[in-house]
């Protein structure tokens, strides 16, 4: 039987089987709790419902499967806390398995960062976004510069680290991108829309020369070094209290996974958004699309007569 084949899964029947095993193996071997076992229990009979509605073996699973029901499951507004628990729960599942030869390799075993499917960001709508980019006081420097920076945020989908070491020379606005430095040194160029585009080249011709017309940072902070990841977080604390947001659901990769989400919201390709965000694995950007997914299937069940 093919991984996709059309044909009922032996899901039951293997996770009768295995978990249990497991289960003991957990008890006896490491010692923990019943109410962390009975919770383990709960999680794993969640991926197998999870499973058997994607018709997927469990015995089969790959990596994508399990960030596609870790996304999900965030994506449906489960605590980071419980989704800590369930990313554990699934790692010990598929090691257990992997080391006692019931599955070929383990597909959790390079999901090296777990933590990340709970701390991803609640979504902000365009809306929500485009009231962030209005609530600075553009006539004053300050608030040039913020909204300036915001643009680039939502509009690049840049890291705050790359935002705040953006040299001048990087920019190329009238071709319409711009020359990023990401983790390891690793270069990407990423379009830059018109409209952030102006406001930049508004900062740099208006604003900037307040005090770091000599710098060659886009964002210049005090003595010659670049802007503080801090002073950005501060600035869009302000700016979300201003347009009526709470505070503590913005930050800069809250705009980044805006940037993300909007592109595959209307259907961009999933390798460009990679490029775009400098995901060395595109499995990494995958979790974009469950969260639309769960987003489609919310509008759905709320607007169908059927639903």
């Amino acid at each position: 039987m093919s991984h996709r084949d059309p044909a009922p899964p032996r899901g039951g029947v293997f996770l009768e089987r295995h978990v249990p095993l497991f289960l003991d193996y957990l008890s006896a071997e490491k010692g923990l709790a019943a109410n962390t076992l009975e919770a383990y229990r709960r999680d794993l009979e969640g991926f197998g419902a999870f499973l058997l509605e994607r018709r997927v073996d469990p015995g089969e699973v790959t990596r994508g499967d399990v960030v596609a029901y870790l996304g999900s499951r965030r994506a449906g507004g489960m605590s980071p806390r419980t989704l800590a628990r369930e990313t554990s729960a699934l790692r010990g599942l598929y090691g257990f398995l992997a080391a006692e030869k019931v599955v070929a390799g383990d597909p959790t075993a390079d999901l090296t960062n777990a933590r990340r499917w709970a701390m991803l960001p609640k979504i902000l709508s365009i809306e929500e976004v485009q009231k962030l980019l209005d609530a600075p006081d553009v006539a004053t420097p300050k608030g040039l510069r913020d909204r300036a920076m915001f643009e680039l945020l939502y509009a690049c989908g840049l890291r705050v680290s790359e935002l705040a070491a953006l040299p001048v020379e990087s920019l190329r606005l009238n071709e319409g991108f711009v020359l990023v430095r990401g983790k390891g040194s690793k270069e990407r160029i990423v379009p830059v829309a018109d409209s952030a585009g102006r406001w930049v080249k508004r900062w740099l011709a208006e604003g900037r020369d307040t005090g770091g017309a000599g710098s060659r940072w886009v964002f210049p902070g005090t003595k010659g070094r670049p802007v503080t990841r801090q002073t950005v977080f501060l600035a869009l604390k302000a700016a979300a209290v201003k347009a009526g947001i709470a505070a503590s659901a913005v930050s800069p990769h809250v705009l980044r996974h805006a940037f993300a989400t909007h592109l595959v919201d209307n259907d961009a390709d999933l390798r460009a958004v990679q490029l775009m965000l400098g995901h060395a694995d595109i499995a990494t950007t995958e979790i974009y699309t469950h969260v639309s997914r769960s987003r489609v299937r919310k509008v759905y069940d709320r607007t169908h007569p059927r639903a």
